[in-house]
């Protein structure tokens, strides 16, 4: 599978490994999922799961797992994962050097980096699945 070209910075793969340590399968990685959309071209979401799942590839980051289904791995090429903290939000934000800024505001003439925050609060937690 095609491998994407991904930068995570420290403070991301702190919160990444944070989230699986404490999570119902500490034993498993982040599942990234990102697809187009939102003002500055991601929406995204993240579970921890035990394994990948169908047609996810794991990228090892510092030892950490990475899960990312196609479309994200796509999108993700040449993308920087960064965690930002604020005293009104936290979250993921991915920085596309690639990217075009948005185009809902003309202020400005320079075109900053395409940026995209995913909140602490998307979090979701999966009930483990008991054969009976």
């Amino acid at each position: 599978m095609l491998q994407p070209n991904v930068t995570v910075t420290a403070a991301a793969e702190k919160f990444i490994r944070r989230m699986v340590r404490f999570s119902v399968n500490p034993t498993g990685g982040f599942r990234l999922t990102v697809s187009p959309g939102g003002c500055s071209g991601y929406t995204s979401e993240f579970t921890v799961e035990a394994a990948p799942l169908a047609n996810d590839s794991e990228v090892d980051i510092n030892g950490m797992k990475l899960y990312l289904p196609a479309e994200s791995r796509l999108m993700l090429d040449g993308v920087t994962i960064d965690f930002a903290e604020t005293p009104t939000s936290s979250g993921l934000t991915f920085i596309n050097p690639n990217a075009a800024s948005c185009a809902c505001s003309s202020s400005s003439d320079a075109a900053p980096p395409a940026q995209a925050t995913v909140s602490v609060s998307s979090i979701t937690r999966r009930s483990p699945v008991v054969a009976r």
